[in-house]
């Protein structure tokens, strides 16, 4: 991750911390193995796959889109993170690979910010990038985060390994 020269916190926080993303990731590679075998068992050695194959294009039209899917989900799985900057001119996070750019978090109109504990599945139904009624959250893994409240009574939850930390360089630049 290329560092922001006037950055006070930095932190990546790659997905693969989470425990439940190598389910993610053992599915695209069955997925893959699975779907390139019955291709190559159907088209090239002429056997046909399975006790109801499919015809051959069905095949390759599927096989193709469960292929990609799989490439899909190992591609984010190895990849993704979520990457929280705390600069002079403010919060920025990006979770890649659904964010190119890093997104500027205001910090206009914020109530209180505190590092928790919260509960990922109660709280916000799991990881990544959750939004419900007046509460949105980023995190990848683990239970610790920097809750912001707004003076609209909204909340956003930024995950982090480094929750005392990120809410230590969130109130010095809102001084």
């Amino acid at each position: 991750m290329q560092k922001s020269p006037d950055a006070v916190f930095v932190e990546e926080q790659p997905l693969l911390n989470n425990k439940f993303i190598y389910l993610a990731l053992a599915g695209g590679v069955v997925m893959v193995g699975v779907f390139a075998y019955a291709i190559y068992q159907q088209l090239i050695e002429g056997k046909p796959f399975g006790d109801k194959p499919m015809s051959d294009v069905g095949l390759v039209i599927v096989g193709t889109l469960y292929i990609a899917l799989g490439i899909l989900l190992i591609f984010l799985s190895v990849r993704g993170r979520l990457e929280t900057e705390v600069r002079s001119s403010g919060l920025y996070l990006r979770f890649f690979p659904f964010h190119w750019k890093f997104r500027k978090i205001p910090l206009e109109g914020v109530r209180s910010c505190e590092a928790r504990t919260y509960r990922p599945i109660r709280d916000y139904g799991g990881w990544g990038i959750r939004a419900a009624v007046n509460r949105r959250a980023y995190n990848v893994s683990g239970n610790r985060g920097v809750e912001l409240e707004y003076e609209n009574g909204k909340i956003l939850l930024i995950g982090s390994g480094k929750a005392d930390q990120l809410a230590s360089a969130i109130a010095s630049i809102r001084r």
